[in-house]
């Protein structure tokens, strides 16, 4: 089993930057696929970025793609998302998840089994 953490969270203006934080322990993120979630109000969780285990390949929702980048650290154990140019509808608790186990279908959030407990970032227009 693996435990996440996640912080970095705030409240930022349009434009601005934030890097979130997804601190693991009780096992080594490279052994999953390991993901960002996020889920604004009255919304469903949606998947925001993924790191592939083995190859280590990213995936991006369309949304964020060049804004955003998902990156770890395995040293520290620790993966991170850098947002920048940030948007209103980007507002949302962000989600840092990891599975194992599964081939395909990165981007469902019912297939990934372990889950922080969310870090909040507003983005204001």
């Amino acid at each position: 089993q693996v435990q996440l953490v996640e912080s970095g969270g705030g409240s930022v203006q349009a434009g601005g930057s934030l890097r979130l934080s997804c601190a693991a322990s009780g096992n080594t993120i490279s052994s999953y696929d390991m993901a960002w979630f996020r889920q604004a109000l009255g919304k469903e969780r949606e998947a925001v970025a993924v790191i592939n285990t083995g190859d280590r390949s990213t995936l991006y929702t369309d949304s964020v793609k060049g804004r955003f980048t998902i990156s770890e650290d395995n040293a520290e154990n620790t993966l991170y998302l850098q947002m920048n140019n940030l948007k209103p509808e980007d507002t949302a608790m962000y989600y840092c998840a990891a599975r194992s186990g599964w081939h395909g279908f990165p981007l469902r959030r019912d297939t990934y089994q372990y889950w922080g407990q969310g870090t909040q970032v507003t983005v204001s227009s």
